[in-house]
């Protein structure tokens, strides 16, 4: 009777063991799949291995973003240095200059230099001539180059945009500036704890010459600056009938033809200038200097001639 309950005990305990042992090797491999069920639904790489952890995924999705705005950053704080030179043909170059001129004030700029003149053309006509240089908001370089554009009704004779990105010197310059500053405050550091009148004399003299150094590396930083913020325009005004084809009655040559007229003009113009300088200047030097000379020629013959008269009786 006992053994039978003894195996009865024996056959549980062991049926026990053997389901706890089950139990346990089920836990064991269902577990890594739950870790990596867990992994994908946190976001991580779908494949056979678990993927970093989420703190690992955010640090590292962190300096992508920091990487990208630090390439927009630097994309939007590029200095670009940005001119323009234009020639166009208008009615009334003063009228144009001053509608420039207030252009430029409109926008935010200012007005560089102005000049006003006359010219001379070829048949002595003279017309009006100007030009003017202007500085108006890099971001307002187009609209200013259309609007003065359409005080013409023809294509600009010349029209030259320029730039320059300076972007790496004025980087370079602002890593200089920090080394200066820096070296100045250990300068003055030093000169405070110094108390031979020497050694003052000395770090004075180097804390004189890094603050010279830094004055003239903020000055060409600040002309960056303004020159990338600012644009130049320069135009070049010329008045419509400068740039007229020679017309007479109506017709007007071209090519050889208006070349030959001009090689007329100036051969008759070089006759006329000939005579001119023959009647005012040649005659009268002329007649200054051998008047005197012929009429001492002519005494000296004259003289010798009655010389040898009164000499052939004698004889």
């Amino acid at each position: 009777m006992w053994k039978k309950i003894a195996a009865i005990f024996l056959l549980l305990a062991l049926t026990l063991s053997a389901c706890a042992a089950r139990a346990s090797q089920s836990y064991t491999e269902e577990a890594p799949q739950e870790v990596i069920l867990m992994s994908k639904s946190a976001g991580e790489a779908v494949g056979g291995a678990p993927a970093p952890a989420p703190m690992m995924e955010e640090t590292l999705s962190g300096g992508d973003n920091f990487v990208d705005v630090e390439g927009e950053a630097a994309s939007a704080n590029r200095l670009v240095i940005k001119n323009a030179d234009l020639q166009i043909v208008v009615e009334d170059p003063p009228a144009v200059m001053d509608a420039i001129t207030q252009m430029a004030e409109s926008m935010g700029g200012y007005v560089v230099s102005a000049n006003l003149y006359q010219t001379t053309l070829e048949g002595g006509v003279k017309v009006p001539r100007a030009s003017i240089t202007i500085r108006v908001p890099a971001e307002k370089l187009n609209d200013a180059l259309a609007q003065i554009k359409a005080h013409s009704d023809q294509l600009p004779l010349r029209e030259d945009i320029s730039s320059q990105d300076v972007t790496s010197e004025y980087t370079d310059l602002n890593s200089r500036l920090r080394n200066l500053e820096a070296a100045e405050a250990q300068l003055q550091k030093i000169m405070e704890d110094a108390y031979k009148t020497e050694d003052v004399l000395r770090v004075y003299q180097q804390l004189t010459d890094v603050r010279q150094q830094i004055e003239v590396i903020k000055g060409r930083m600040q002309y960056l600056e303004q020159s990338s913020a600012l644009s130049s325009i320069s135009v070049d005004l010329i008045a419509d009938a400068a740039v007229q084809p020679i017309s007479i009655g109506g017709w007007e040559p071209s090519g050889v033809a208006k070349e030959a007229i001009r090689a007329l003009l100036k051969t008759y113009q070089n006759i006329v200038d000939f005579l001119i300088w023959l009647v005012l200047y040649v005659i009268p030097v002329g007649v200054v200097i051998l008047l005197p000379l012929y009429l001492i020629i002519r005494g000296v013959i004259r003289w010798r001639r009655k010389r040898k008269a009164e000499g052939t009786p004698q004889s």
